[in-house]
């Protein structure tokens, strides 16, 4: 009897303190990532941004921009335009700091935002880490929203049965690059 009622007790003590604290709503931004947070080696950076021919006349966007690496190196070393696009405030945050400190806040840009609903069209370069299945549902977004003969390079994973231009070795670490054909 004392049991059930701690019990009862434990439960009306339980839903009153919802009542008063309700469980807090979720932004589009706040969904569940995609990928956890693992940070490319800067061999493997500057070879994807060798392979994708980047130059000043670039502009890289970095899909799940972590850190911001990708387009500061862009910046640093190509003088090309880079946009880090990351759904996680904590790594935006970081980025603007690693830009500032690297002394290219005036040629990248970092923003949170959910990679599906990012307006792509102004990429000539873009850069993925991410993983197999988020390769194969992003694809069909690249290949309606980037101008044909924009390169695309991904760390570690395919796409699918869309076979890539070239791939490369560095470190035991696989990078495939795919150029967007005319429709």
């Amino acid at each position: 009897m004392v049991s059930l009622a701690i019990t009862e007790y434990a439960q009306k003590r339980d839903s009153e303190a919802q009542a008063q604290n309700p469980a807090p709503t979720t932004t589009p931004q706040e969904r569940p990532r995609d990928v956890p947070y693992v940070p490319t080696s800067q061999p493997v950076v500057e070879a994807m941004l060798e392979l994708a021919q980047v130059n000043k006349n670039d502009v890289v966007y970095d899909l799940g921009s972590g850190d911001g690496r990708i387009p500061i190196t862009a910046a640093q070393k190509y003088g090309a335009r880079g946009v880090g696009v990351d759904i996680d405030p904590e790594r935006i945050q970081e980025s603007n700091a690693n830009a500032q400190k690297a002394g290219v806040t005036d040629r990248v840009r970092f923003i949170q935002q959910d990679l599906f609903k990012t307006d792509l069209r102004q990429a000539t370069v873009v850069t993925l880490y991410l993983l197999p299945e988020v390769n194969l549902k992003l694809r069909p977004k690249l290949l309606q929203e980037l101008r044909p003969g924009t390169r695309i390079v991904s760390h570690s994973f395919d796409m699918g049965n869309w076979k890539p231009q070239r791939t490369m070795q560095v470190g035991g670490t696989t990078i495939y690059l795919w150029v967007v054909p005319k429709q």
